[in-house]
């Protein structure tokens, strides 16, 4: 049997933790600069000192005093759990409200504190959160909490852990985790010993199930929420995918690489049995697109997300924008980036466009993003451009990798404008992006030439919108494509040119 004891250094949290197992079975991960292990004597030292604690606390509700001695003294624990489950504020332990994270295992002798709490209160996702002996089961889709208090007899939760809880037809897709309390002296469960060991670092466990393949939902319910859920963490915290996708981790590895110092495990295909101190489970989501800095630890902003943007890619381009730059120092001409689209919602005149933006003095980048196009790439384009132009679609997604102040034209098909200021016009300004939403005529739409103006599907497109999203999406965004009214546009182009000149 072997135990392992590690006490944080001074001005950090005091914690034991201590895994039971054969020697060699299991791996101890831990950021660098961790600190050793106590000597034995040290260790009896340690154990009489914390059952002598637990002892006072547990037979006298009047040792609260003591406890808040102590939580005083206990530093360095961010009390993120108001921002992330507010129903779990000050998670309870056995009977006691303990705000800070105190896991103390091993001996027979001793008591396991451990808790689990759910917030389901979110309308977008719901979040539960562990703190004690925490140890995953993939097999059974489980994670289980090690305890020997009354909590044992608590109900298991379960959870989809997706950030899309309002939409029952794709949680219905997404796996289920189950919850469970453990006690310690259960034999058939206590020989899951730990294989990989993270001794002071939490685990946040999410899916990349549902809508992902599409960029959109990659970042509104994946990437932005993972940063929502995990920044306070400043990047000691391993990431526990469930529905693990090895291409989703490869497109996204930089910006995973930005939020955690720990490569990604892989719940469901990883069968080791990884234990940790405390787990989020779930993501906590605010809005489409958006960070709200009052609901945020140290009110972050969708700028700090940015910031996370800038930190990824910009290591690994930034020389070849600067060469850029340096050709086109002698005549200044404002960047225009088109993202193309092709099938629905294909700008049919794309060409006559470049062709007007470049006479009015713009330098005109064609962008054509695919699934397999590399993040990094449309991050080169489109934070060193001036303007932004696209039609309504999952590709305006990356008006995130625009610099404030950047000009962003969303063009708008008919029966598509609460869809596209919803989820991209009001996202656009939080991050500071000179808005412009551009509404199509009737006419610019190839849907006027199949059912002619008195159709209410153009007349009135929101007698149909109001129907549900089966018919917007059966009419207006799979069978619609545009050819602009350049006059007409001519309008919103030149005001980008002024305004992008300007600040030049």
């Amino acid at each position: 049997m072997v135990q392992y004891h590690r006490l944080i250094k001074k001005g950090e949290k005091l914690r034991v933790a201590v895994e039971q197992g054969n020697s060699g079975d299991a791996t101890a991960v831990s950021p660098p600069g961790g600190g050793g292990y106590l000597k034995s004597a040290k260790q009896k030292i340690l154990s009489l000192i914390f059952l002598s604690f637990l002892c006072c606390c547990y037979f006298s509700f009047s040792s609260f005093s003591l406890i808040d001695a102590f939580n005083r003294e206990v530093e360095g624990l961010v009390p993120y759990e108001q921002f992330i489950a507010p129903l779990c504020s000050g998670l309870s332990y056995g009977n006691f409200s303990f705000p800070v994270t105190l896991l103390i295992l091993g001996h027979a002798g001793f008591g396991f504190f451990g808790t689990i709490c759910c917030d389901r209160t979110g309308f977008r996702s719901d979040i539960c959160i562990m703190k004690g002996d925490v140890r995953t089961h993939s097999t059974s889709s489980s994670i289980f909490l090690f305890t020997s208090f009354q909590n044992k007899s608590k109900p298991p939760e379960k959870i989809k852990p997706y950030a899309r809880k309002w939409e029952t037809s794709v949680m219905e897709t997404v796996q289920d985790l189950n919850l469970f309390y453990i006690d310690v002296n259960d034999k058939h469960h206590n020989n899951k010993i730990c294989d990989v060991v993270y001794h002071n670092v939490p685990a946040v466990f999410f899916s990349t199930g549902g809508y992902t393949g599409n960029v959109y939902h990659e970042f509104n319910e994946g990437i932005i929420p993972l940063f929502i859920t995990s920044q306070h963490f400043n990047k000691k915290v391993v990431f526990v995918i469930v529905e693990y996708r090895n291409w989703w981790v490869t497109k996204y590895k930089d910006i995973l690489s930005q939020l955690s110092d720990y490569p990604p495990v892989d719940f469901n295909g990883d069968k080791r049995t990884h234990c940790f101190r405390e787990a989020i489970v779930g993501l906590k989501i605010h809005d489409e697109l958006s960070v709200d800095s009052s609901l945020m630890l140290g009110n972050k902003t969708i700028l700090d997300f940015r910031n996370v943007l800038d930190r990824a890619y910009w290591p690994r381009i930034h020389g070849l924008i600067q060469d850029e730059e340096a050709e086109n120092k002698t005549v200044f001409k404002p960047k225009l980036v088109i993202m193309s689209r092709n099938g629905s919602r294909e700008l049919l005149n794309e060409n006559l466009l470049v062709k007007l933006a470049e006479e009015i003095g713009f330098f005109v980048e064609v962008l054509r993003p695919d699934k397999t196009t590399e993040l990094a790439k449309i991050y080169r384009s489109l934070n060193s451009s001036d303007v932004m132009i696209g039609v309504h679609g999952a590709a305006m997604t990356h008006f995130l990798f625009l610099k404030p102040r950047t000009v962003f034209i969303q063009i708008i098909p008919l029966g598509t404008e609460w869809a596209a200021e919803t989820y991209y016009g009001e996202p656009a300004k939080k991050l500071r992006l000179k808005y412009i939403g551009y509404k199509i005529k009737p006419r610019e739409s190839s849907l006027y030439a199949e059912y002619g103006e008195d159709d209410p599907i153009i007349r009135d497109p929101k007698s149909f919108t109001r129907k549900g999203w089966d018919y917007t999406k059966k009419i207006y965004l799979e069978r619609q494509n545009v050819t602009l009214d350049l006059k007409r546009f001519m309008k919103p182009l030149s005001r980008a040119y002024k305004y992008s000149t300007r600040n030049k």
